[in-house]
C-alpha cells in the first residue's frame, strides 16, 4: 500500500492497530448522532413569529388578487 499509518520500520502494536482501523466510521457516526440531535433540538426549540406570518398571508392574499384581476384562475 502507498500509504501507511507510520513511516516505514516504525508500526504501532497491533492492538492499537485495531483500534485506529474503524476510527473514521466511528467519528463519522459521532458526527452524524450529533447533527440529528442538534437539529432535533432546534427544531423543538423553535420560535414562532406570528407577526411575519400574518405579513406573509397579506402578502399572499394581495398577490392572489393581483393575479385574480389579470385573468388567472387558480
Amino acid at each position: 500500500a502507498a500509504l501507511a499509518l507510520a513511516p516505514p520500520g516504525l508500526r504501532p502494536p497491533a492492538p492499537y492497530r485495531q483500534a485506529l482501523l474503524p476510527l473514521p466510521v466511528y467519528l463519522l457516526v459521532a458526527f452524524g448522532c450529533y447533527s440529528l440531535a442538534t437539529v432535533g433540538y432546534r427544531l423543538a426549540t423553535f420560535n414562532d413569529c406570528e407577526e411575519a406570518a400574518a405579513e406573509l398571508q397579506e402578502h399572499i392574499s394581495a398577490a392572489r388578487a393581483d393575479l385574480r384581476r389579470r385573468g388567472l384562475r387558480f
